[in-house]
């Protein structure tokens, strides 16, 4: 387990300490979460709009949550920020299914959710409002928001909680939460992991010696999913890979083919090595479709 999952999620006494160390950074930053909410002016965009939020940093299943849910919809956007992109302002990555710009413009998960996603359109732009304004100039009739809980619009707000929680419900940097625990309250679907969304896992392309790259958050949540490996490289979330260093990796451990997310895969879709691939799926509880559904069908 990396040092930086450790602290979060099994502390040392030593990370302990460190947790105690930066308690008066995360009472400024839990403050200042309650004051940009209680800011934050009320919007109705008058389409509806389903957003899928944590309050937990880093991998909670966002992504695959919400290729599950809109993929029986036509005539969506899935909006997002488009984390770690090499672009600026707002980008359309594709428009009903076509693609229309590069990984790297539109960041790793944007452009898994625009691969798998043919009925719909996605958008990335740090400016939520100017790309759900977009969305409706371009004929969508619902707009699904990753990572939308933070933002005061009318919406269906959707929280999902992991399976795996920190060791300590505090604000970044003692703990992993942007915003305090105690809003699960008032969401209005609270999704919660192994309950109500479950994890489908198959391997394509697997073979005999595969070693896993992996560059997402807490990549100890893959343990229970991985068949056989011959060893683990972990980087940072969201990280590029570079070809020259899994090359030599790859010769050193006498692999025959790299495991990786699909997350990961759209980052190495010209890689020499051989891929073996994460098929990830998400089993959600009817009920809460059906919600949607409801929500959609309402305007």
């Amino acid at each position: 387990m990396r040092f930086i999952d450790r602290y979060f999620y099994k502390p040392s006494i030593f990370q302990k300490i460190l947790v105690f160390l930066f308690l008066p950074i995360s009472l400024i930053y839990y403050v200042s979460s309650i004051l940009r909410r209680k800011a934050s002016r009320s919007i109705d965009f008058e389409i509806p709009i389903i957003s899928v939020g944590n309050l937990i940093a880093g991998g909670s299943g966002k992504t695959p949550f919400i290729i599950e849910i809109a993929k029986e919809y036509m005539d969506v956007a899935i909006i997002s920020r488009g984390y770690k992109r090499k672009s600026k302002g707002l980008v359309i990555v594709s428009q009903n299914g076509k693609i229309m710009c590069a990984q790297k413009e539109a960041g790793d998960e944007a452009y898994l959710i625009a691969k798998k996603l043919k009925n719909a359109t996605v958008i990335v732009s740090k400016k939520r409002a100017l790309a759900i304004q977009k969305a409706k100039e371009l004929g969508c009739k619902a707009i699904f928001l990753d990572d939308g809980f933070r933002f005061n619009f009318k919406k269906l707000n959707i929280l999902l909680k992991p399976k795996l929680e920190p060791y300590f419900k505090l604000c970044i940097p003692s703990g992993m939460y942007r915003e305090r625990p105690s809003l699960y309250k008032i969401a209005d679907i609270l999704a919660i992991e192994g309950v109500d969304y479950k994890r489908k896992v198959k391997i394509n392309n697997q073979t005999q010696r595969m070693l896993l790259v992996t560059a997402i958050a807490n990549p100890s949540r893959l343990d229970e999913y991985l068949p056989d490996t011959i060893g683990k490289i972990t980087l940072n979330d969201h990280s590029d890979f570079n070809m020259n260093q899994l090359q030599i990796e790859f010769q050193k451990h006498s692999a025959t083919s790299i495991l990786v997310t699909q997350k990961d895969e759209v980052k190495l879709k010209d890689s020499p090595i051989p891929l073996s691939i994460m098929e990830l799926e998400l089993e959600i509880n009817p009920n809460i479709k059906k919600s949607i559904y409801d929500y959609i069908h309402s305007y």
